[in-house]
């Protein structure tokens, strides 16, 4: 009799409902996906293991990948996008293996630490991270290594950056030679431009002080630029942007 009552209590365990939402949270849709494999594998499901991973590993990659996309001007709060999957997480165990997960506990079942739990978000999130970073690191790389300077002037080092797959040296001796011109590159200070192609119009980014963006003034001077270099070249049109310290840092644009 005493044999029977043992064969019959459940050996594995499984994650409960909040397992999901710190274990998500932490680790993301990876991490999902194995708390999901783990406890069909439990519950007597085998069959739906590897197609659980294998959505986790499409999601992961959609989600991650898409973040790639996302113009830099649009902003997103870092804790948004963790609350939105580890959610939709919390939902699918909820109508997908919770009343099951409730039976395979009334049955004698016992579920998982707190420890198994962070630990496994905690692997999730160096599994999916590492690569993420890796990945961002070296198109950075490759990115700077496109980047190339040229000087311009003698007394007075006049600086532009460029990228050199975006736009040819010549075509910046032309923009260097049209901002000599208008008496932009002078024999007082040095100025700092970038350059950027976008099919036939020239993006330059010049560095400014902090706070020249509300210089009436120094803004009329910026837009008389601009008009100058259009006529030194017609062939493009010219759009100014004004950067502070780093160029994504962009407080003003004369189009």
């Amino acid at each position: 009799m005493t044999e029977t009552i043992d064969s019959t209590i459940p050996t594995a365990k499984v994650y409960k409902d909040r397992a999901f939402w710190v274990g998500t949270f932490l680790g993301g849709p990876l991490v999902a996906g194995y708390l999901f494999a783990e406890n069909f594998k439990a519950l007597g499901q085998p069959e739906k293991v590897k197609p659980t991973w294998v959505i986790a590993i499409i999601v992961t990659i959609i989600l991650f990948g898409g973040i790639f996309l996302v113009p830099e001007n649009i902003t997103i709060p870092n804790q948004i996008i963790p609350i939105v999957y580890t959610a939709i997480t919390f939902a699918l165990f909820k109508k997908i293996q919770e009343e099951k997960v409730e039976e395979y506990t009334n049955q004698g079942g016992v579920f998982y630490g707190w420890g198994k739990v962070i630990a496994v978000g905690i692997i999730g999130a160096l599994i999916t991270i590492v690569p993420i970073f890796s990945i961002a690191f070296l198109a950075d790389s490759i990115e700077q290594a496109n980047i190339t300077t040229k000087t311009y002037g003698v007394a007075v080092k006049h600086e532009i950056d460029f990228d050199n797959t975006n736009i040819s040296e010549k075509e910046v001796d032309e923009i260097a030679e049209a901002f000599f011109n208008t008496g932009f590159f002078d024999l007082s200070v040095a100025k700092y431009v970038y350059v950027v192609k976008n099919g036939s119009k020239y993006e330059i980014s010049i560095s400014v002080m902090e706070g020249m963006e509300n210089d009436t003034e120094a803004i009329q001077f910026f837009r008389e630029l601009r008009d100058q270099m259009d006529n030194y070249l017609p062939n493009n049109k010219i759009e100014i942007k004004l950067v502070v310290e780093y160029l994504d840092n962009v407080v003003k644009v004369l189009k």
